[in-house]
């Protein structure tokens, strides 16, 4: 029943188009028709030709949207190789820095060592000079005590030294006199023996200490 109801609606649909028809022909004439339905076609292929234009423009923006954000991707990550690189070469400056003053304190105390030696150069020196003028004084002294007095240094038990001395006695010029001198622990001359003994012989070993 629904269904011979549905087919009689269609052939009254029909039937009313086709009349609308006849009557738009009757009104309009059939070239008026023919040039509406060509504008139609025309209206209807611009618009395809258009939808193509804009979904291919659409297409190649959402491209270029893709390749901008690739862009801005690769960006950052070139962003962060460079903050990482501007970290790491702080590092390095920090570092030359730390170095630098590394090497300018080591330079200073070269110097100061420099200096501090040739200072202790100096002093050697002037010691050495003075040693020796003391050595020449010695054997100068020495010999003279040979010559005068007869004087023998013999070096005896203990790292003792032994001084004879002879030519003091006119009666007997060939009669020793002799003291034996040793180091103390004070490291200080000290008089170990005395012949014959003298009653000077404290006032004797300061002025050998002192000397």
């Amino acid at each position: 029943m629904s269904a011979v109801k549905t087919e009689d609606e269609i052939t009254v649909v029909e039937r009313e188009m086709k009349e609308f028809w006849t009557e738009l022909k009757s009104v309009y004439g059939t070239e008026q028709i023919n040039q509406t339905l060509a504008l139609r076609d025309s209206c209807k292929e611009s618009i395809k030709v258009l939808s193509e234009r804009w979904a291919k423009k659409l297409k190649e923006g959402d491209l270029m949207i893709d390749k901008i954000q690739e862009y801005r991707n690769e960006i950052l990550q070139q962003n962060k190789h460079i903050s990482e690189n501007e970290k790491h070469l702080t590092e390095i400056k920090s570092n030359l820095n730390r170095e630098e003053e590394q090497k300018k304190e080591l330079t200073e105390s070269i110097q100061e060592l420099k200096e501090e030696l040739m200072k202790k150069n100096e002093i050697i020196s002037s010691k050495n000079k003075a040693s020796k003028e003391r050595v020449e004084r010695l054997c100068k002294s020495k010999e003279l005590f040979e010559e005068r007095l007869g004087l023998e240094i013999r070096r005896i038990h203990n790292e003792q030294l032994q001084f004879i001395f002879r030519h003091i006695d006119h009666k007997d010029p060939d009669k020793p006199y002799m003291f034996t001198l040793s180091i103390n622990e004070q490291g200080d001359y000290e008089v170990t023996s005395c012949t014959p003994p003298l009653d000077c012989i404290s006032e004797f070993q300061l002025k050998i200490t002192a000397y």
